[in-house]
């Protein structure tokens, strides 16, 4: 079974910073980590191929050190890693990296199954595993909480809904996207580290994967961030200090006419 996984390099949640001009995240002097909720996408297909062969590709686009994420997903236990970067891609929003991450990946067919994090931690979408799915014209599970089984033509999954579960049965290749409930994910190994330190990661630009550059980035992003800003908030508020019984008295009154006021109380 060869599985693809893409992943993405996010700034650490304490540490995400906007660009306030262009509405974008500065990831320029910020501490890196893979996407934690990827980190269940790649435990699950190193479930898999453990229990069926084959093998997995983990895939991503961004600057040149998102290769960091796929060597600690390879010290994991995935077999190879692939890149898409270049100065074409800056600013791409969700539609753009799903239309470019589909393109490499139809570059690395045969595939039977792509599964992708639930959404990453910095933009909160979870946009870019449909948008994948709807590129590639392929069948697609959203919040994956279980594999019941899983053959060479179907997979028949267990999903999250706001009712409960439901259970689906999909065609392969097929694409999950995964929750937290999937798999607990392993600690990089030794051997997998000392793998991942010598790996070769091939880096694709737009060329390379058959994608035009006014296609890419800001400019063939559909989305546009109109404005964004810091919200103010304000509290105004009266403090009723008591010292003895006549200020006691009067800050009830105060308080009593403030409620009818508000219209939450009224004799």
């Amino acid at each position: 079974m060869n599985i693809v996984v893409p992943i993405k390099q996010v700034p650490e949640t304490s540490q995400v910073k906007i660009n306030e001009e262009t509405g974008t995240i500065i990831r320029e002097g910020v501490e890196n980590i893979i996407n934690p909720l990827d980190l269940y996408a790649i435990e699950l297909a190193i479930q898999l191929r453990e229990d069926y062969g084959g093998s997995i590709t983990v895939i991503s686009m961004g600057p040149p050190k998102a290769e960091t994420a796929l060597r600690e997903a390879i010290a994991m236990g995935a077999d190879q890693a692939m890149l898409i970067s270049g100065r074409e891609f800056a600013g791409s929003d969700t539609w753009v990296t799903a239309y470019s991450l589909a393109a490499l990946i139809r570059k690395i067919q045969p595939y039977d199954l792509i599964i992708t994090g639930e959404r990453a931690t910095d933009g909160d979408t979870g946009q870019v595993g449909p948008g994948i799915a709807s590129f590639l014209d392929l069948p697609l599970s959203t919040y994956t909480r279980k594999i019941e089984s899983i053959n060479d033509r179907h997979i028949i999954i267990q999903r999250l809904i706001e009712e409960g579960y439901e259970t689906l049965k999909l065609p392969l290749p097929a694409l999950l996207t995964v929750v937290k409930e999937i798999a607990y994910p392993r600690l990089p190994t030794l051997k997998g580290k000392q793998k991942a330190r010598i790996i070769d990661i091939p880096i694709y630009s737009g060329k390379d994967i058959g994608v035009e550059e006014k296609d890419l980035g800001l400019k063939g992003s559909p989305t546009r961030v109109v404005k964004i800003y810091r919200p103010q908030v304000t509290r105004k508020g009266t403090i009723l200090q008591v010292k003895d019984e006549k200020t006691l008295e009067e800050s009830v009154n105060q308080l009593i006419s403030f409620l009818e006021e508000k219209k939450i109380i009224s004799f």
